[in-house]
């Protein structure tokens, strides 16, 4: 279907363009969002007529989004979620849990068709999020994904808590190991130079016996 832009569309076109898509995008998403109009002759001059006002009205809502993101570019959230030894969640973080936790950090009025997430966040660690409040203003925001936040802590210092903790299993196989299985062995073990004094006595009693 052939569309006139009504506002910037990454990797299609900006205002005005007139631009060929397929027609369930354009059906479902351009159009009833009204970011897009048949490109018919009716429209062409519909848009002509008022591009002006399109232009402005996209230029006064751009330089709002410059001002928000300003307070929101670099932010960082951190979600507490359970995770196995190995890093794996139990579950996922969604956009909807990315949204909820800027709520309650202070960011009002996003929408979750505003935060691009490619697909959920199944791990532990540290993950940069796009945040889209225009069409020509894109911020990033950290999400911290931990189990606790002390291990929240360490990620933001940039350890790895999954390695760290394999270590910190590591040391304490080794340490384990090296331990004796118990006290006892220590309080009956016969020291070597005892050891040696009791086997001269010992040989010493046998020669006595021959004679």
């Amino acid at each position: 279907m052939e569309i006139i832009l009504l506002e910037r569309i990454e990797k299609l076109g900006g205002i005005g363009d007139v631009v060929n898509v397929k027609n369930g995008f354009a059906r479902n998403y351009l159009l009833p969002n009204n970011k897009a109009l048949r490109a018919n002759d009716t429209n062409r001059k519909l848009f002509e007529a008022n591009r002006g006002k399109i232009e402005a009205d996209n230029a006064e809502r751009r330089t709002d989004a410059e001002t928000r993101a300003k307070d929101i570019d670099g932010k960082q959230i951190v979600l507490i979620r359970q995770a196995s030894n190995t890093g794996q969640l139990y579950g996922s973080v969604s956009v909807r849990d990315i949204v909820d936790a800027l709520a309650e950090d202070g960011v009002e009025g996003l929408g979750k068709s505003m935060v691009v997430l490619e697909r959920p966040i199944k791990a532990l660690g540290l993950v940069d999020v796009k945040v889209k409040l225009h069409p020509e203003v894109i911020v990033s925001v950290g999400v911290n994904v931990a189990r606790s936040p002390d291990e929240a802590e360490m990620q933001k210092q940039g350890i790895d808590v999954i390695a760290a903790m394999f270590e910190e299993e590591q040391a304490e196989a080794v340490a384990t190991a090296l331990e004796p299985d118990s006290e006892d062995e220590f309080a009956d073990a016969t020291p070597p130079s005892e050891r040696a004094v009791e086997t001269s006595d010992d040989a010493a009693d046998e020669e006595g016996d021959k004679d």
